[in-house]
This record gives C-alpha cells, structure tokens and sequence, in this order.
C-alpha cells in the first residue's frame, strides 16, 4: 500500500470520527435544549399558581375561624414552588394540591363562599393551571429520559463527561408527597386547627 494510500485512509478515519464527534455532540445538546425547554413551560405554570394563591388566601380567610392552619400550609408551599430544585419543587407542588383539595373540600362548610364567584372563578384557573402541570411534567420526564438515557449510554457517556453534560432530575413527587394529605374538619369552637400532614405520618410516641 502506498503512502498516498495510507495517508488518505488515516485522513477519511479522522474525519469520520470528528463528524460522529459533532453528531453525537449535536445530539446531547439538541436532547438537553427539550429538556430545558420542557422545564421552562413547568416553571410558567408554577409561577402562575404562585400568583393565583394570593387572591384564593383572601377570598377565604374572612369566611373560615378555624382552618388557619390550612391557609398557612398553603402560604408555605406556595413559596417553595417557585424556589429549589427540581425534586423539591415537586414534592412542593404535589403536596400544595394536595392541601388546596384539602381547602376546597372545607369550602363545602361555608355556603356563602361556597357561592361565590370570585372563588369559582379561582378554583377554575387553578384547576386548570394544574391540569397544564400535570400534562407539560410528563413531555418534561419524556425528555429527561432520553437525555439522561443518551448521557450514560455508549458513545454518549464517552463524551458527556468531557462536555460537561450532566444527569436531569425529573419532576415527580417523593412517595410520602403522592399521599392523601388529612385535614381534621371537626374542630369545636376554641380548638386550634390542625396543620395538613401526609397520610404516612406518624403521631411521635410521647
């Protein structure tokens, strides 16, 4: 074999690998952009609900004595849906469903709420707003599967370290998160209401 031969043989090897290099790097960014793409319609719709949550507050304070307690879970929460990392502001978003179904359900007590329309003009928005969530999260987890998928595959995960890809979490809520959350609803009069706790929970021994 000729040297001409030889040179062109290397040559054709290096730049087959320098293309397959640029695909396969092309690829990881292309799967990393959906995934921050999906995330950031997440992050819309939280910010969206966190912005809905004050006005539902003031709707229903002036009507409820004694489910404070709920009120204030919701007030917490709401903040930790907009901060965090993606698992924590799963679990977060999760369990403020969870307590608004809470509130909602306690609305039923209150006629005079029950009946108004600045409140069922809010319940819609936040229904549907969840109903979005609930419907972006799974293209978000879709994405992040692939990605992560692609990251620690061969040939991806030769590359990825280099790169500096690094594994997406998804958004989805930790097992104690996905649990009914209870609301004691008989409070007598005097009674201090009791803060929303998932089903999982156990009283503490005393």
């Amino acid at each position: 074999m000729s040297l001409t031969l030889v040179i062109e043989a290397i040559t054709a090897i290096i730049v087959i690998l320098v293309l397959s290099i640029v695909l396969i790097f092309n690829g990881l960014i292309a799967k990393r952009n959906r995934v921050q793409n999906a995330w950031a319609q997440i992050d819309v719709q939280l910010k969206r609900r966190y912005d809905l949550i004050p006005n539902l507050i003031e709707t229903v304070k002036g009507y409820m004595t004694y489910e404070k307690g709920v009120l204030t879970d919701i007030t917490k929460l709401r903040s930790a849906i907009v901060s965090g990392s993606v698992q924590e502001r799963a679990s977060a978003n999760n369990m403020l469903s969870q307590t608004l179904k809470s509130l909602f359900a306690v609305v039923e007590n209150y006629p005079d709420l029950k009946a108004s329309e600045s409140l069922k003009n809010l319940q819609q928005e936040l229904e549907v707003t969840e109903d979005k969530i609930s419907f972006v999260r799974t293209s978000y987890n879709d994405y992040v599967l692939s990605y992560n998928n692609a990251i620690q595959q061969f040939p991806g995960n030769v590359f990825a370290g280099v790169f500096g890809f690094k594994k997406s979490d998804f958004f989805e809520a930790p097992s104690e998160a996905k649990e009914p959350v209870k609301v004691d609803l008989n409070l007598q009069e005097g009674q201090k209401p009791q803060s929303p706790q998932p089903a999982s929970q156990k009283n503490p021994k005393k």
